[in-house]
């Protein structure tokens, strides 16, 4: 089954799938997305397995209904353990840390140059300031 999750995007072409279509066309073209839908085999597990998987029930209660399941749940759990234990190698992280900069990143463009972006509340409120310092000015040139 396919769905249309991205509809205003161009959709690859025989054309541009040949060996000799360009490389900036077949870049630009994305391929649809595929919706897969996992079967359901109907089976389900006991309310024993998931009271040991709870941790409500001993282990003997739980291999009693289904065994290949407490099999399968023990498997899981060791190669969990194995995941934890994994620790990146010395030699690794020394090359990661060795491609980190040393040095904080230097501006890509001077300030001047840079985008400038005023925020409505920023406006308001500058130009209220200038309202308040030309109604001092005034005041101070008309009193004597």
């Amino acid at each position: 089954m396919r769905d249309d999750l991205t509809p205003d995007l161009p959709r690859p072409s025989r054309e541009s799938q040949k060996p000799g279509a360009s490389r900036a066309r077949r870049d630009r073209e994305v391929p649809p997305v595929v919706e897969r839908d996992v079967p359901d085999t109907g089976r389900r597990l006991s309310s024993e397995m998931h009271a040991w998987l709870d941790g409500e029930l001993p282990e003997a209660a739980a291999r009693a209904s289904d065994a290949p399941d407490v099999d399968f749940w023990h498997g899981v759990t060791q190669h969990i353990e194995r995941s934890r234990r994994l620790r990146t190698p010395e030699h690794v992280e020394a090359q990661i840390m060795s491609a980190l900069p040393h040095h904080p990143p230097q501006l890509i463009s001077p300030w001047w140059r840079r985008e400038f972006v005023v925020t409505p509340v920023a406006a308001v409120s500058v130009g209220a300031a200038l309202m308040a310092v030309a109604a001092a000015a005034t005041a101070l040139v008309l009193v004597p």
